[in-house]
């Protein structure tokens, strides 16, 4: 069996959809060496993003041959691919970040392509709206070219049937899983800045903390977490992972307004390698976002052993099961009063972690991937 992928975001993206592809294809390919996967990616991207694809003889990037011209590899990337499936002879094509090439259906190539979230659409508020406009354009394009539709949550499987109008027989429900680095604890060695308006700087501390992976921005919500802190221990801290932006400052100037600079640490550039320390020394995990396609950090930090406090509203609950714990995403003092309750030595904190791993099982690498490729399976025969 012959699949395409795009591999756009394999090459490029560091987090979110670059993690998605990257993990399904090595499971994919690790567990089926009898599958030709080819990865269909405008440019070769970045050097140690390509290289998280473990080679192996089953797995061939494709790139286009002419992108001399203006705009060439986006519109090769949007239509001009389609010449080169039906000469590789691609059986099915696989769309890992909800777009598919135009034309595709007209082909005898079959399609599947993964939505991670309609985020756009459900809170168009977050997006400008120029950005809004576009991406609701490219997802009724790609619902119509699709054979089948993988959603990544039962939460945006309903988005997806509301706002695509796509009967529920179309789409199926394969949630995403982590990448196994998080099953191996780290060291908790991970050095941690002192002052919350500058870059990580080196200094051996070693603190209480509770955890915030994710992108810096409104959605997100972590000034919710920010927010509870003075309802906890004072030696307590928060550290954020994530990109800076302008919310950012928003939380830095609420932090340095209320005197929590020596409380709450910043951190941006953190390599994925060391993502896995930073787990492993916290005590908790918190993921105050207000709507999520599903929350893959979630899924890492109960990898990690760690216990977490997320908000309700979207699909947080399903990706952290029913033992973690999960507020409103304006109750500061809720949120406080559940981190409480994860903290070391917090009554039931361990046996809770325990029933918490045995529930991410479902999100394993081998059981999403069996799940694709007999997806794959049905789509062709």
């Amino acid at each position: 069996m012959k699949i395409g992928y795009d591999a756009k975001r394999i090459v490029r993206n560091g987090t979110g959809l670059g993690n998605y592809g990257r993990t399904l294809v090595n499971d994919i390919a690790q567990q089926d060496r009898q599958l030709d996967l080819r990865l269909y990616a405008p440019d070769k991207g970045r050097d140690e993003l390509r290289g998280q694809i473990v080679a192996r003889e089953n797995v061939t990037f494709c790139y286009p041959h002419d992108t001399t011209l203006p705009f060439a590899k986006a519109w090769w990337r949007t239509k001009g691919m389609v010449k080169d499936l039906k000469r590789d002879q691609i059986q099915i094509y696989h769309g890992l970040s909800g777009e598919l090439p135009f034309g595709i259906s007209k082909t005898n190539i079959r399609s599947v392509v993964t939505i991670h979230d309609l985020i756009f659409l459900r809170h168009p508020e977050f997006y400008h709206w120029l950005d809004t406009k576009i991406y609701t354009w490219k997802f009724l394009q790609t619902i119509k070219e699709a054979d089948h539709i993988i959603a990544i949550s039962e939460c945006t499987k309903r988005d997806i049937m509301e706002f695509g109008n796509v009967d529920e027989k179309q789409i199926s429900v394969i949630y995403q899983s982590c990448s196994p680095r998080f099953i191996s604890q780290g060291d908790g060695s991970f050095v941690i800045s002192r002052d919350v308006s500058k870059e990580p700087s080196p200094c051996e501390i070693r603190q209480r903390y509770i955890l915030s992976v994710g992108s810096i921005e409104a959605r997100k919500n972590i000034l919710l977490a920010v927010k509870a802190l003075p309802y906890l221990p004072d030696d307590v801290n928060l550290v954020i992972v994530g990109r800076h932006t302008k919310y950012t400052d928003v939380v830095i100037d609420y932090v340095q307004k209320h005197g929590l600079e020596q409380r709450v640490k910043i951190l941006h550039g953190v390599k994925d390698e060391e993502l896995p320390n930073l787990y492993a020394g916290a005590e908790a995990f918190v993921y105050p976002s207000l709507y999520e396609g599903f929350g893959i950090p979630i899924i890492e930090a109960i990898s990690t052993g760690l216990p977490v406090v997320a908000c309700t509203g979207s699909c947080l609950e399903e990706a952290g099961g029913p033992d973690n714990l999960y507020v409103a995403p304006d109750d500061a003092e809720g949120m406080a009063a559940a981190i409480r309750q994860t903290l070391r030595g917090a009554e039931g904190r361990e046996e809770r972690i325990l029933r918490s791993q045995a529930y991410i099982r479902r999100f394993e690498g081998k059981n999403v991937a069996q799940q694709v490729v007999d997806l794959y399976h049905q789509l062709l025969f």
